[in-house]
């Protein structure tokens, strides 16, 4: 397989995966993880984001959408993204262990009416669902991210968005989808006088396209 042919397949998963995931249960729990955060917003609570290796950068990006801004101008709003931590990961897996770098954290700086997002395209990285675990135990609302199967997660996590996919990548790549849709809903219902600017739809594929 050549280069061009290589980037057309991997394009047309990702096409695939998101129409899959716009026909899916997905779009009704995205809202209600929007929801979920702009109650615990406005109770005073702030929300955490974490997961592991790609998925903690992603945790670390819908951190940083409430804390400055993704569509619109606004006050900042309160969250934080745990694998950003670096000495409190590294303590916690160096005294105690690598399965509760997440759920320690999570323990101390949680609070009843918070919310904890995790993002894990398995569903079953044991961190996640410690502290998962932990959050419910605290009294913290649970969201999770996942791929199709959910994995551990989705028997834990109050709210489990679960991708129809079962590629790392594409379920990757449709949470930083959705998760951006949950900020930008976000904003709208807590900031209903600032409204996000009208974008344009780009135009519809080629008839011909086939996926």
């Amino acid at each position: 397989m050549d280069g061009p042919d290589l980037v057309r397949r991997r394009l047309t998963e990702s096409i695939a995966t998101a129409r899959r995931t716009l026909a899916s249960e997905c779009v009704i729990q995205a809202v209600a993880a929007a929801e979920a955060i702009v109650a615990c917003i406005r109770a005073g609570g702030k929300v955490m984001f974490f997961g592991n290796g790609g998925s903690s950068m992603d945790a670390g990006h819908l951190a940083a959408e409430l804390l400055g801004r993704f569509r619109q101008e606004r006050n900042s709003l309160p969250a934080i993204s745990l694998p950003d931590q670096t000495a409190a990961m590294t303590a916690i897996g160096n005294d105690y262990a690598f399965d509760e770098v997440f759920s320690r954290q999570v323990q101390g700086l949680g609070r009843p009416g918070d919310v904890a997002v995790a993002l894990s395209t398995s569903g079953n990285s044991p961190n996640v669902v410690l502290a998962l675990r932990t959050a419910r135990r605290l009294g913290l609302t649970t969201i999770a991210l996942t791929g199709r199967r959910g994995g551990d997660a989705a028997s834990v996590a109050q709210i489990c968005v679960r991708v129809p996919a079962d590629d790392s990548a594409c379920v990757q790549e449709a949470c930083m989808h959705l998760g951006h849709s949950i900020c930008e809903l976000v904003e709208a219902l807590l900031f209903p006088a600032h409204p996000s600017p009208v974008l344009e739809c780009p135009p519809e594929p080629d008839k011909d396209f086939v996926i």
